[in-house]
C-alpha cells in the first residue's frame, strides 16, 4: 500500500472531518429538541398528539435514511421547497435522529420516580412546570450516555450525505480516490479518521459518565 499522497491531500481529509463534526453537532442539537417534543407528545393524554408522534417515529424508523435524504433533497424541490446542500443534509439527519432520540427521552422520563411529579403537584406546581423544572432535568441526566452514543452514531451515518455532494469526510475521500485512481488507500485513511473521532467521543463520554456517578454519590 502507498500512502505517499497524504502530505498533498491531508487538507482534504481534515476539512472533510470538520464538515462531518459540524453535521453531527447540529444534527444532535436539532434532533434532541425535536425528539423532546415528540416524546412529550407521545406521553401526553391527547390521543391525536400521541398518534402523530407514534406515526412519525414508526415511519422514520421504518424507512432507510437514504430514501429520506432523497425525499428532502430531490423530492421537496418539485413542491417548491428547496434547501442548500448542507441544510438539506442537517435537516434529514435531524429528522432521522429525532425518531430515535424521542424513544430514549421517553424512556428516561418514564424512569423518573412518579413520586417526583406527585410531590411537585402537591406543592401547587402545574404539570407542565413540574415536567420542565423537575422531571426533564432528571431524565436528561439519566439518558446523557444514550444521547452521547447517538452523537457517535450520527458521526458515522453522516457519510451518507456525500451522495448529494456535501464535502464531508467520505465525499473528500472519494475525491482523492478519483484524483489518484487509488481505490483502497484513501478509504483506509477515512476509516482511521472516523475511528479516531468516534473513539475520542466514546472516551469523553466515559469520563462524563464517571463524573456524573461520583457527583450522584455526593
Amino acid at each position: 500500500m502507498d500512502f505517499s499522497f497524504l502530505p498533498k491531500y491531508s487538507s482534504f481529509f481534515i476539512n472533510g472531518a470538520k464538515f462531518t463534526l459540524v453535521l453531527a453537532l447540529f444534527t444532535v442539537l436539532l434532533g434532541t429538541l425535536l425528539g423532546l417534543f415528540l416524546s412529550l407528545m407521545k406521553l401526553s393524554n391527547s390521543k391525536i398528539l400521541n398518534f402523530i408522534a407514534t406515526a412519525y417515529i414508526e415511519f422514520i424508523r421504518g424507512t432507510p435514511l437514504l430514501v429520506q435524504l432523497y425525499i428532502i433533497y430531490y423530492g421537496l424541490p418539485s413542491l417548491g421547497i428547496e434547501f442548500p446542500d448542507m441544510i438539506a443534509g442537517i435537516i434529514t439527519l435531524s429528522i432521522n435522529s429525532a425518531a430515535y432520540v424521542a424513544e430514549v427521552i421517553r424512556a428516561g422520563i418514564n424512569a423518573v420516580d412518579k413520586g417526583q411529579m406527585e410531590a411537585a403537584r402537591s406543592l401547587g406546581m402545574p404539570g407542565s412546570m413540574a415536567m420542565r423544572h423537575i422531571i426533564i432535568p432528571q431524565a436528561f441526566k439519566n439518558i446523557l450516555p444514550a444521547l452521547g452514543n447517538e452523537f457517535i452514531v450520527v458521526v458515522k451515518e453522516s457519510s451518507i450525505v456525500s451522495v448529494i455532494g456535501i464535502h464531508e469526510l467520505m465525499y473528500n475521500a472519494d475525491t482523492v480516490r478519483g484524483n489518484l485512481f487509488k481505490p483502497f488507500e484513501p478509504l483506509i485513511v477515512a476509516a482511521i479518521i472516523y475511528f479516531i473521532m468516534t473513539f475520542t467521543l466514546s472516551k469523553l463520554l466515559g469520563i462524563a459518565e464517571r463524573r456524573m456517578r461520583v457527583s450522584d454519590k455526593h
